[in-house]
């Protein structure tokens, strides 16, 4: 483990489920503070219906202000096709746009019906006539198997149904493969086992990602093991911020201070800088009213 790249979710997963809509100029200002600590791959916002997602109803506005870095990329998540317009739409009139769509796939049909209104079936279609879309029209396109280590509805998730999910998607040739933990369920067992089993087919120009919630505590030893695992990618956000509107008592994801920190001290380069994030961490806490959770940005209080 010589290096690791941390992709920053705070703007969207991390926003999301924040029941005071944060301003766009706040969001864009967390944008900005995460990029000056390094931050170099960003999730923005989400191409949703601002119905379901009321907090992310300002996602071209955000997209529009952000700013012009040919060294940073922005992502946007998109749950349909709908979504994949709406992203391409941000950079008509040779505007910037985002860089990349995240697509999802639900690994439950009772979640990915709530999620998304999907089952399993229809959103291996869907994400996949969706990465194709996004692809012959210039956009990067990754994927996101999501709830891959449980269901808030159907508990379990068998391993072989995310590995047949992760097969079929591949013919579409997604640019990378995420596992989500989107209700912090997993543990470092299940981690090594199914990133082990798709590194077993997945080729190795297709980079695997790893997205955890620490809903239960087993975030960053998730994150660890992902690593061991052979994983270079990792989603954090800022503060530990997170949470699904779909998934009853969904937490946070792991903290973007806490990913640098154990990376920093294990030896593994991450190009961000811890000091800036905690600052980040004390600006949006004062935005957002209250002490965010990321436990080392207590500790350096």
């Amino acid at each position: 483990m010589s290096s690791i790249q941390i992709v920053e979710v705070g703007p969207r997963d991390g926003l999301q489920n924040e029941p005071d809509i944060v301003s766009t100029a706040d969001k864009l200002e967390m944008i900005e503070r995460m990029i000056d600590a390094g931050a170099r791959r960003l999730e923005v916002a989400s191409f949703v219906h601002p119905q379901r997602v009321p907090q992310m109803a300002d996602a071209e506005a955000v997209i529009a202000g952000l700013p012009d870095r040919k060294d940073v990329s922005y992502i946007g998540l998109t749950l349909n096709k709908r979504g994949v317009l709406r992203a391409l739409a941000t950079k008509e009139g040779g505007r910037r746009g985002v860089d990349e769509i995240g697509c999802v796939i639900v690994a439950s049909d009772t979640f990915g019906q709530k999620n998304q209104g999907q089952t399993v079936a229809e959103g291996i279609a869907e994400a996949s006539e969706m990465i194709r879309f996004a692809r012959e029209n210039g956009l990067i396109a990754q994927v996101t198997i999501s709830a891959a280590f449980g269901c808030p509805f159907e508990g379990d998730v068998p391993a072989h149904r995310v590995v047949d999910i992760a097969r079929a998607v591949l013919d579409a040739g997604p640019s990378e493969i995420a596992l989500a933990d989107t209700i912090g369920v997993g543990v470092p067992a299940q981690v090594t086992d199914l990133f082990g089993r798709l590194s077993d087919f997945v080729p190795a120009d297709i980079p695997l990602r790893a997205h955890f919630h620490n809903t239960r505590g087993t975030g960053i030893a998730n994150a660890w093991a992902a690593m061991a695992a052979g994983v270079r990618v990792l989603d954090a956000s800022l503060g530990g911020l997170g949470g699904c509107p779909f998934a009853p008592r969904a937490t946070g994801n792991i903290a973007t201070e806490e990913l640098i920190y154990l990376a920093e001290r294990s030896g593994i380069a991450h190009g961000m800088d811890l000091d800036a994030a905690i600052a980040a961490n004390r600006w949006m806490a004062g935005i957002l009213g209250r002490e965010l959770p990321s436990l080392v940005a207590r500790a350096a209080a």
